[in-house]
């Protein structure tokens, strides 16, 4: 059974800079597809980045420019850099994986990121 796992999240400063990683337990290359999601309080749930293997990254609007996603299947994990953080970056962050041999996307329990002076 694969499972996702999100870390790395935190209070920051604005301006700051912070990386979460989702570790996959479970054989990570059965995905065929992984991305980040955030979701802030009374908003709904928005994409991040989303990339299938051996693709670029694609990034939603609020983090072009800011915030690099990658993946290292020796490492079974993705990562999302996020750089010059703003307090509007404030929400949940999760992990996402979709693939083939799954019957739907796997969600990981999501890590805090709270932007704030």
């Amino acid at each position: 059974q694969v499972q996702l796992v999100e870390s790395g999240g935190g209070l920051v400063q604005p301006g700051g800079s912070l990386r979460l990683s989702c570790k996959v337990s479970g054989d990570i290359t059965i995905l065929d597809t992984m991305g980040w999601y955030r979701q802030a309080p009374g908003k709904q749930r928005e994409l991040v980045a989303t990339g299938h293997r051996h693709h670029p990254f694609i990034y939603g609007a609020p983090a072009q420019g800011r915030f690099s996603a990658s993946r290292d299947d020796g490492e079974s994990t993705i990562w999302l850099r996020m750089n010059s953080l703003k307090p509007e970056d404030t929400a949940t962050y999760y992990c996402k994986a979709e693939s083939r041999q799954l019957s739907g996307p796997l969600w990981g329990q999501g890590t805090q990121v709270t932007v704030s002076s």
